[in-house]
């Protein structure tokens, strides 16, 4: 079967993660079946598919009508030859094997032989699941993230008879839905992101039970130190203690046994299951309203993170070594999966290999894997060697206020840092970020510049609540951010934005102002100010229109929509786009390849394209002959011819 032969998809259960998967399909242009108990269920599922809808449009993220998505959804309720045309199946019930594979036995003698049969467990054997079928090699895992329509990360897993056409289909089929899929090569349970959120979860009880530390100090260094979300605990109260406490007992049928269950068991005989009841490790306003619990940042440097996050390593070096999954998909999974602000493997690699090992050693409930001793031994120890999973060279971090600057000659990266905050524009970070620029132009090591963000954004905008208290007068005067965006269009050196996330509003203004554009495919862009009663206030509506045109800026101001990464593309205001789990390393290619060019003609490029686009065509051909000229006067030229003649690559100085 092709990816264009599915045209029919069934999705089993209506609850949280179902009603959501059929509303996913449906809005890419699948006739969706969606089957329930009863008629009940599926009415409430339907009028949840509505409100989600309806929030979309109010975004402008849809691309047709309400009722035109909804027609694509026809309820039944139970199983019978209805759906007996399903090209594709999935299953999204509760977790428990036995029903799951009631289900699919159901599903192997309605369904057509052609039809693939999904499941989205996430802690459940794929390959006993299959068991219960006649075409276990068209039995797959299909694990989407809450709320489907939202979350990036799919993860596809083989069971062990699933064939490669059947896993290569529902990859693909992934990316039709707009998703960033990975890749299992192995049945394992609870996938790649539960597998490695359970063993962080497990140290956190680990330093509980002995008396190591609170819950409070974990949930401070999980957010204040490693920039997670969210707090260990406050996660698990999010997704309610019950779960997590079923999926820790559910894993022990495989030989895995948690230490949190006791510390889970407690809770839920309690009945404080955290926000569904109003109270779990934390009390909330109500049940079932989430309210940010109040985390003290100095209680962080109590712990050594490590501790926190190397049986998370741990984990993930035994995927990698055992050829599980790759190093980019491990790294991409729990960033967009978990929402941390980088991978696992580059998490290890900036504590240290050896901090690493000491921290499994001192847990004392597993050896380091022979992996990590491997590098231990070889002196691949991470940022501090150059080398550890990914290779470096000679690396400087400076974590600043509101930036990290990490200086890789010939580039050097800015990292806008306060992902708590989606790396909104604050007065501190305008000026930190303009300071940084002054620094780095005069350093002669560096020949380009990435400006990125931390975490799931590149940057969200300027930040509201700070300039709630300012008059139009101090608008007027707020010249900070125009003449930053001023100082990165005519900045002497070549500049790349590396847009990782939501670019909107003024993180976009920062964005159009650099040299280049590149996007991962899970970007967001939009100019969103028209709903908040105000207009783009950085060079937005100068710049956009220059890029793009008038009609389609116009169109994007006046609706304050956001478009995705490849419309970005299409209209121009992108100039490339990358799959998530290679950004970086797309970015730092292209970034190195200009880098070897001479930074004189860089920037007379540079002086000719902005200066001359803003003036006549005769005008411009002026000034660009009188840089073409001026160029022949520098060592560089000489160099360049000389290099030519000898066949070699130049090495250009600059002089």
């Amino acid at each position: 079967m092709r990816l264009e032969d599915i045209k029919k998809v069934l999705v089993i259960g209506a609850g949280t993660m179902g009603h959501g998967i059929a509303e996913l399909f449906s809005m890419s242009g699948y006739q969706v079946y969606l089957s329930d108990i009863s008629q009940d269920i599926l009415d409430n599922a339907l009028n949840k598919i509505r409100w989600s809808l309806e929030k979309l449009q109010e975004k402008g993220q849809l691309k047709e009508d309400i009722n035109t998505i909804l027609s694509r959804i026809k309820t039944i309720v139970g199983l019978n030859t209805i759906v007996s045309d399903a090209d594709f199946a999935i299953e999204a019930i509760v977790e428990r094997i036995d029903l799951k594979r009631q289900i699919f036995s159901k599903l192997d003698e309605l369904l057509p032989p052609h039809a693939i049969l999904a499941t989205n467990t996430s802690s459940l054997s794929i390959t006993k699941i299959a068991e219960a079928t006649k075409r276990a090699d068209k039995v797959v895992g299909m694990h989407f993230f809450n709320p489907p329509v939202l979350m990036q990360l799919v993860e596809v897993m083989k069971g062990e008879k699933t064939s490669d056409e059947t896993a290569k289909l529902t990859y693909d089929l992934a990316k039709k839905l707009g998703k960033t899929p990975i890749m299992i090569n192995k049945d394992i349970p609870g996938y790649v992101v539960n597998r490695i959120l359970g063993e962080i979860i497990s140290a956190s009880c680990i330093l509980i039970q002995r008396n190591l530390a609170d819950y409070l100090t974990i949930d401070s260094i999980a957010r204040y130190k490693l920039g997670f979300p969210m707090g260990v605990f406050e996660l698990i109260d999010y997704t309610g203690i019950d779960v997590n406490y079923h999926v820790s007992k559910s894993l022990e049928e495989y030989g895995i046994k948690s230490p949190c269950v006791t510390l889970f068991e407690e809770k839920v005989k309690k009945n404080e299951l955290g926000v569904k009841t109003g109270k779990g490790f934390y009390t909330y306003p109500v049940p079932g309203k989430y309210n940010k619990p109040n985390i003290p940042k100095e209680l962080a440097d109590k712990l050594d993170p490590a501790l926190l996050i190397a049986l998370g390593v741990n984990e993930a070096t035994r995927l990698l070594k055992e050829r599980i999954v790759s190093r980019e998909d491990l790294d991409l999974a729990v960033r967009l999966g978990l929402g941390f602000p980088k991978g696992i493997l580059q998490y290890a690699d900036e504590i240290g290999i050896d901090n690493i090992i000491k921290a499994i050693d001192f847990l004392a409930v597993e050896k380091p894997d022979e992996l990590l001793l491997q590098m231990a031994n070889e002196g691949k120890l991470g940022l501090k060697t150059g080398i550890g999973f990914y290779q470096y060279g000679k690396v400087e971090t400076k974590t600043l206020n509101t930036l990290i600057v990490r200086i890789e000659p010939p580039l050097a990266w800015i990292i806008l840092n306060r992902p708590e905050r989606l790396n909104a524009l604050n007065m501190d970070l305008v000026e930190e970020l303009s300071k940084t620029l002054a620094e780095l132009e005069n350093d002669n090591k560096i020949r380009v510049v990435i400006l990125t963000g931390n975490g799931r954004a590149f940057s969200a905008g300027a930040d509201i609540t700070s300039f709630l208290t300012l008059k139009p007068i101090d608008i007027i005067r707020f010249r900070s951010i125009r003449e930053l965006t001023n100082k990165l269009q005519f900045y002497t050196k070549p500049v790349i934005a590396a847009i990782n996330g939501y670019a909107l509003g003024g993180g976009l203004e920062i964005a159009m102002a650099c040299d280049i554009r590149i996007a991962s495919e899970s970007a967001q862009l939009g100019q969103p100010e028209i709903n908040l009663g105000i207009i783009p206030g950085a060079g937005g509506t100068q710049r956009l229109p220059r890029i793009i045109g008038k009609g389609k800026a116009k169109l994007l101001i006046y609706t304050g929509d956001m478009i995705p990464a490849k419309e970005a593309y299409n209209i121009g205001l992108v100039d490339m786009v990358v799959p998530d789990n290679k950004f970086e390393d797309e970015v730092r290619r292209i970034a190195l390849k200009i880098a070897e060019k001479s930074p004189l003609s860089l920037l007379a490029a540079k002086l000719a394209i902005e200066l001359g686009y803003e003036s006549n065509i005769f005008t411009g051909e002026y000034l660009e002959s009188s840089l073409f000229g001026l160029l022949f006067t520098t060592k560089d030229v000489q160099e360049g011819v000389r290099a030519f003649l000898e066949k070699r690559k130049p090495e250009f100085k600059g002089e």
